[in-house]
């Protein structure tokens, strides 16, 4: 409590002093209007909203090329080679793009199966030449399907009778496959009775 008694009999002993000392005149008037322009609302800047535009359109195109850049092989877009034009699912829309790469992943997996079982010698010439006429058979029936999917994008017609040629492809070839097995497994448990 010293101290604050100090301090208070120091003011106290030079408060005629202190109270001489005065501001200039107008000092309150620019420090009023100094508060006034720190808490006043931001002001609307041309300039500004310029750099904000250019951000916003620079970010667009980034991610735009991005998009391009990252985007896979864009099957599913309309492909033009010469005068022949691809015409897919996937051109209609996201949802079919996935499916249809459902099909076609689920398609090439079964054939590199089949491959496999030619290679292990499980499929006959005569075998062979049958699914290669089979395959041929699907691919011109595909050619026509994506020839009036171009014509008619938005015919549910057409979208269906592509989704079932998916299927049937798909399932003629599990079927081919799933025999196949069965009869390599008959083998193996053949052999190994011997």
């Amino acid at each position: 409590m010293k101290e604050k008694d100090y301090i208070e009999d120091l003011i106290l002993k030079n408060l005629e002093a202190l109270n001489d000392n005065e501001p200039e005149d107008g000092h309150f008037n620019r420090f009023e209007d100094r508060l006034k322009k720190q808490n006043s609302k931001y002001r609307f800047s041309w300039s500004l909203v310029g750099k904000v535009a250019a951000a916003v359109v620079f970010v667009l195109l980034a991610t735009n090329q991005a998009f391009i850049y990252f985007s896979p092989n864009q099957q599913g877009l309309i492909r033009h080679s010469g005068e022949n034009s691809e015409f897919t699912l996937a051109s209609v829309s996201p949802e079919y793009e996935e499916t249809e790469f459902y099909y076609q992943t689920s398609i090439r997996s079964g054939l590199n199966q089949w491959d496999e079982l030619t290679r292990e010698g499980f499929v006959s010439e005569e075998e062979q030449t049958m699914m290669h006429e089979e395959l041929n058979e699907f691919e011109s029936r595909y050619k026509t399907l994506q020839k009036d999917l171009a014509a008619n994008p938005n015919d549910e017609r057409v979208i269906n009778a592509m989704l079932e040629y998916y299927q049937v492809k798909l399932s003629l070839i599990n079927m081919i496959v799933n025999k196949l097995e069965e009869v390599k497994q008959q083998k193996n448990t053949s052999y190994e009775n011997l």
